[in-house]
């Protein structure tokens, strides 16, 4: 398949990815998680943000996010969350599973984003034992839309969860690309900024398969282990998963790759900003773009074998990935400028 916009998931392995789970296929390891390379990347992680956390992995950011949540709440609980964050919108009921009935509670926000008036409202709707009792705010960086929290925001958040005793969730599958737009240290938009547990996505980023899943705070990490046993998330033979993050935070080529993918979206986003007939709608902050394309041209690039998707009362979505060529961004340009004539 040639290069496509569908999603940032289409995208090959990172070369250093696969060069160290390479090396990590060399002889014998032990299984389930005791191996060196597991042991190895995690203190890798744990420098990058700069603090001591509990670090996890499993096979997707449905199960990293479900069982994150799943360690936050009780089945009374909710969970505020953005009305078109993934939580709520892609995966097939997971939270609300693992959890054992922990309601979400959605919140409207503008690009994509929850407010603190819009946390406080539901927070504060009702107090009775009849009411899903809050207890965990789930933030999405880079969000839905494209767009990034800044750590103002961030903190902003913080505010109100402090004032109401809730834990802070971040759902993180772009977050590669969050701190590459933000140009700060991981832990400024972490834990720094009150989160508890990030689920810090791989895939996306230049990995076969897996996430992370960070705790900052360590005691809500208790039996963790048992979560991802039981959920089917415990790989056996872990270090061919753990291994692949080697190759992408040595060096820093997580964020290298991030760097690449928001760039593409920026070239794609500037020579799109330029045709009549496509409206950008969102800002381009991370490495997607969000387009409203008249349906005759939309159809017309489908016919030339362009994918990409139409988003959730979004227009068309179109992704850029660690590995997205100029000249694949320059080709579709021209496609669109031709087709527009």
């Amino acid at each position: 398949m040639s290069q496509q916009f569908a999603s940032d998931n289409i995208s090959g392995i990172c070369p250093t990815a696969m060069q160290a789970m390479t090396r990590a296929n060399q002889g014998h390891a032990s299984s389930y998680g005791e191996d060196r390379y597991t042991a190895e990347v995690c203190e890798q992680f744990r420098a990058l943000f700069e603090t001591d956390c509990d670090v996890y992995f499993v096979f997707n950011g449905t199960a990293a996010n479900s069982l994150a949540l799943a360690s936050l709440c009780q089945s009374y609980h909710s969970i505020i969350c953005h009305q078109s964050a993934h939580v709520e919108t892609d995966e097939c009921g997971a939270p609300e599973f693992f959890t054992h009935g922990a309601k979400l509670l959605q919140a409207q926000g503008e690009l994509g984003k929850l407010d603190p008036q819009g946390i406080e409202a539901l927070v504060s709707k009702r107090q009775d034992i009849h009411y899903p009792k809050p207890k965990v705010i789930s933030l999405t960086q880079a969000t839905e839309c494209g767009t990034v929290y800044s750590p103002e925001e961030l903190h902003n958040i913080q505010k109100v969860a402090a004032k109401w005793n809730l834990y802070t969730h971040m759902d993180g599958a772009r977050f590669a690309n969050a701190v590459a737009s933000l140009d700060l240290a991981p832990a400024d938009i972490t834990w720094r900024a009150g989160v508890d547990v990030l689920c810090f996505g791989g895939s996306k980023n230049g990995l076969a398969i897996g996430e992370a899943v960070i705790f900052f705070n360590k005691q809500l990490s208790e039996e963790f282990a048992y979560r991802c046993k039981q959920a089917g998330q415990l790989a056996s033979k872990m270090r061919f998963m753990s291994s692949q993050w080697q190759g992408l935070l040595h060096n820093d080529v997580w964020l290298h790759n991030a760097q690449h993918a928001n760039a593409m979206a920026s070239r794609l986003a500037q020579g799109l900003a330029t045709i009549e007939q496509v409206q950008l709608l969102f800002p381009v902050s991370a490495n997607a773009v969000f387009v409203q394309i008249p349906s005759a041209i939309k159809q017309a690039l489908h016919n030339k074998g362009w994918q990409f998707y139409d988003f959730i009362g979004a227009g068309s979505r179109l992704m850029c990935s660690w590995d997205t060529q100029p000249e694949t961004v320059d080709r579709f340009i021209s496609d669109v400028q031709q087709l527009s004539h």
